[in-house]
């Protein structure tokens, strides 16, 4: 299949590479009350309770309907409540209305969860006891498919429940002393030069990509310089004094829209209070660390502070290029491509041919990871994508000439 492919996991850790996966999504949960789960202050972040409850229903509509005989569905509700942008299922709840769901209960989500696991745990071991797939190999694709897919949304579910306690005038925590954005940037300032020639880009190897990595193939590159570094918070602040926000010649045309119908002055989360900068974490409002990269940034302001450098971003092949070079993982970086398919991609029959086709169109690429990533989901081919004014992903700016 071409939504995600795989072959590293045997029948055995693939049931155990279930249970890490489920159960992480769960442990992201413990610091929630029951308060928590529901709010949808904005379109782009989802309620804990839809995000949690979507990953399951993916196991319930690809898997266990497609491979489990005369499998019986825990709620005939829930295919229509909790489907996200898949059209080939059918109709769905608007993504602006997941937050006016009071009904089901967070409870009830978690049967749902308790009992698709179960039905998936049986039909996992008697995977492991025949040595084989149900059917063919299409069966483990699409688990280890919906893994990564829950891997996706246990970071929406980070980033998402951000956005929500930060609209709260009290700024509660996630967690106490939690603040994962402040994690220093160790070495690496100088820019990297990279000769320029023919370069492989995209997946090649046995283990699991997105349909978007593929196919692999050639670029051409000209020589260029890549930072080592990400851009810093001090950096950045150097940007604002210097008037940035308020120079029309530093702005793509849409940027400098963006800033003054949304009167933008600084990232996300940034406060000016007492004189002195502070930025809204995980861990609650706290005083803006200087050295650390700068993060909740949109591609505008990615592009304009580029600009202000004289420099510019370097395109997603610049970076996938250049990537064992520098240290990534800290932030999501935005690059200057847009998201368009690789030479040979071709979308899968059904409904995980939706899964990132379709959005082709008006969105940027960011390459690497972010500490909001959970472990094991990163690798230098990836490609994440969103569009140009949004800024509530972990993500950050790495220049390049």
């Amino acid at each position: 299949m071409q939504a995600g492919t795989s072959h590293e996991h045997s029948p055995k850790n693939l049931r155990e590479f279930y249970g890490e996966v489920r159960s992480f999504t769960e442990k992201l949960c413990e610091p929630l009350e029951i308060e928590d789960y529901i709010p949808q202050p904005v379109v782009d972040a989802s309620p804990p309770k839809w995000n949690i409850a979507h990953t399951t229903w993916f196991f319930e509509e690809m898997i266990l309907k497609q491979f489990v005989p005369n499998y019986q569905v825990f709620d005939p509700n829930f295919g229509f409540l909790f489907n996200s942008y898949y059209n080939s299922v059918g109709t769905r709840t608007a993504r602006d209305h997941r937050g006016d769901l009071s009904r089901p209960t967070v409870k009830r989500v978690f049967e749902y969860r308790k009992y698709v696991d179960e039905r998936m745990q049986e039909i996992l071991a008697d995977t492991a006891k025949r040595d084989t797939v149900p059917s063919n190999a299409r069966f483990e694709d699409l688990v280890i498919l919906g893994l990564n897919h829950e891997q996706q949304h246990q970071e929406l579910f980070i980033t998402d429940l951000k956005y929500t306690l930060s609209v709260n005038p009290l700024f509660p925590a996630y967690r106490e002393g939690y603040a994962p954005e402040e994690i220093p940037e160790h070495g690496g300032s100088s820019l990297i030069g990279i000769e320029g020639g023919i370069r492989e880009i995209g997946y090649d190897g046995d283990g699991f990509s997105f349909d978007n990595e593929l196919a692999r193939h050639k670029v051409y590159l000209e020589d260029f310089e890549i930072s080592g570094k990400l851009i810093s918070n001090l950096e950045f602040l150097e940007f604002i004094n210097d008037g940035g926000y308020k120079d029309h010649r530093l702005w793509h045309s849409d940027g400098w829209d963006w800033v003054n119908q949304n009167t933008v002055d600084s990232p996300l989360y940034w406060h000016h209070r007492d004189g002195e900068w502070h930025h809204f974490t995980l861990g609650g409002l706290r005083k803006l660390p200087l050295d650390s990269p700068v993060c909740h940034i949109s591609y505008f302001e990615a592009a304009a502070f580029a600009e202000w450098r004289e420099m510019r971003l370097p395109t997603e092949f610049e970076w996938e290029a250049a990537s064992n070079k520098f240290n990534w993982g800290l932030r999501w970086e935005w690059t200057n491509s847009a998201y368009l398919p690789y030479p040979g991609f071709r979308k899968a029959a059904g409904a995980v041919g939706e899964y990132n086709g379709k959005f082709m169109i008006s969105q940027m690429v960011l390459r690497g990871s972010s500490v909001a990533t959970p472990p094991g989901h990163s690798r230098s081919t990836y490609r994440n994508f969103f569009q140009p004014p949004l800024r509530w992903q972990f993500t950050g700016i790495r220049l390049a000439r």
